[in-house]
This record gives structure tokens, sequence and C-alpha cells, in this order.
């Protein structure tokens, strides 16, 4: 074969990567890669495709692999506990590339930015984990705590909890961030409940709550942007 007829069909996922770049290459070329070796009869490229038909990869995109169990993953043929271990790894690493890109531009002033933020670690979690950031007076953070990991529908929160918290670290402000794992991020009555409440409460002892952002799937609501603060 000459070099004018040889062509990326001609590539194992490898040898196109070193030819062309990473960008040239399929999405399952690219968990081939991670793969590296399949079975007698069933190539990387293909389990990659197996990987990719799997129903939270499926739904989510590559995103999906967050979801994934190592289980899972060993249900394909040609993938043992260290592939699935490196695959979810990979999942991982992702997801933190993300937040250390939306760190650099992360103002809790800004919603927008602060949703960005947190976005790639809240909206993979299936429960409902409420967040209190604690700034200070220049709305730099302070400390983070997880109050309430609830259920699927709901979490449980207490005022008492938030301020004890605030009180601690000395916070000027607060702020309550939490994911709705339906992936629709309008409030419910509980958050709107919850949010006056704290913040009446802020109000009378100097700790205002300066917003209460909550995280969907690739979208958010500030209680700030939307007026109901």
């Amino acid at each position: 074969m000459n070099k004018e007829s040889y062509t990326a069909e001609n590539d194992m996922p490898y040898e196109k990567f070193l030819r062309l770049g990473s960008h040239s290459l399929t999405e399952a070329e690219l968990l081939a890669i991670i793969v590296r070796t399949g079975t007698k009869d069933h190539k990387p490229v293909e389990i990659g495709r197996e990987i990719l038909s799997l129903p939270s990869v499926n739904e989510h995109g590559l995103s999906g692999l967050y979801y994934v169990t190592v289980e899972e993953l060993m249900g394909i043929k040609g993938v043992g506990q260290v592939k699935a271990v490196k695959l979810k790894c990979l999942a991982e690493l992702s997801m933190r590339m993300a937040m250390a890109t939306a760190k650099k531009e992360l103002q809790f002033l800004n919603p927008s930015s602060v949703a960005k933020y947190y976005m790639e670690k809240l909206r993979h979690e299936k429960k409902e984990r409420v967040l209190l950031l604690m700034l200070d007076n220049k709305a730099q953070l302070l400390g983070e705590e997880v109050l309430s990991v609830g259920t699927v529908s709901a979490s449980l929160l207490s005022p008492r909890e938030v301020f004890i918290a605030a009180l601690k670290k000395e916070a000027v402000h607060i702020m309550l961030l939490h994911n709705h794992p339906s992936g629709d991020p309008a409030p419910s009555r509980q958050d709107m409940k919850v949010t006056d409440d704290i913040k009446e409460i802020g109000g009378m002892i100097d700790i205002p709550l300066i917003d209460h952002i909550i995280i969907g799937d690739n979208k958010y609501i500030s209680f700030k942007e939307a007026g109901l603060l």
C-alpha cells in the first residue's frame, strides 16, 4: 500500500492518534485506547461501542460514565476490574478538569460563575446535597459545608445548623447551593420556605443570605437572579 492510498480507515485507534491527533478519533476509538486490549473475538473499538451503548452513557453522553458502576462496566465482555476502574477514574478526572477550568472564573457575587463551578460536582449526584458557602466581607470563600444529604426527592435542612456553622467560621455572608437529581432546578415549596426562613434569620443576626442556587442538569436557578430573594 503506497502512502497516498493510506487513509485513517486503515489505522487502529492508537496509530490514528499518532498520525492525526486526538480530535480525529471517534468516542468509541478514544475509549478503545483507554481499554487498550480486547479479546480474541472482541476488539477494543467494539468494547468502546458497547460502553457507549450502556443506558447512562447513551442518555448523558460520555459524562454518563460518571453514573455507570464498576459492575456494569465489568458486564461487558473484555472489561475486567482494572479496565473498569480506569474508565471510572477517567470520568472523575474529566469532572475535576471541568471544575478546575470553572474555578478560574469563580466569583461568588456572580451566580452564573458559581453555578458553573459546582455544576459538574453536583449534577451527577443521585440524592439532594445542600451546601453552605460561607464568605468574608470581600465575598471570598471562608469555608464550605455539606448541611444535608437527602433522598432522591427531598432534603432536610435546619436553619439552626446553617447559622451554627456560619458563626463558627465568622462568616459575613452566606450562600446556599443544592442540586435537584431530577435535572429540573425549579424551586419547590420547601426550597422557597427554607430560603425565606434563612433570609429572615440572617437579617436578624447580620449574616445575610446573598443567594440560593439550585443546580439541575446543565442548568440552574439563582434566587437572586430570579428576584426571589
